[in-house]
């Protein structure tokens, strides 16, 4: 198993994700404990502190597949904000908790359609609403 990136995360997405959570049961969202986890090892810093590269709740990411460089963008969101939109990825999906905090540059595993996995790697971090100056959105 390879070992985990750090992660970045900034203090107002953490306490709104702690408040998602808390009204999440077990049993209907498999991804609440992935998330718990992302949030247990993250290191918490001001909304002002995150750097431009990292991902935070509604940023816009360009990913490339390392073994076709295919590259592709999403929103990561909150679970609300998902329906019937291709182009975003909820919190609460593994792909979702995991993006949480990463950095350009960083690599994950993608579940592919049908099985097996795509090593994906973050390319950019294109809208960022804390470098944009929306720290209280």
């Amino acid at each position: 198993m390879t070992k985990q990136p750090s992660i970045t995360i900034s203090s107002l997405d953490a306490e709104r994700l702690d408040s998602l959570l808390e009204n999440l049961s077990d049993a209907s969202h498999p991804g609440k404990a992935a998330l718990e986890a992302e949030l247990d090892r993250a290191d918490i810093v001001a909304p002002e502190e995150i750097p431009a590269d990292v991902v935070t709740m509604n940023s816009t990411v360009r990913f490339v597949v390392e073994s076709s460089q295919e590259p592709f963008c999403l929103t990561l969101v909150y679970p609300n904000e998902t329906e019937g939109k291709a182009d975003r990825i909820s919190i609460l999906a593994p792909v979702g908790s995991a993006l949480l905090g990463l950095s350009v540059g960083d690599s994950i595993e993608w579940p592919k359609p049908g099985g097996g996995m795509l090593h994906v790697r973050i390319e950019a971090v294109l809208e960022q609403p804390e470098r944009s100056g929306a720290y209280h959105r």
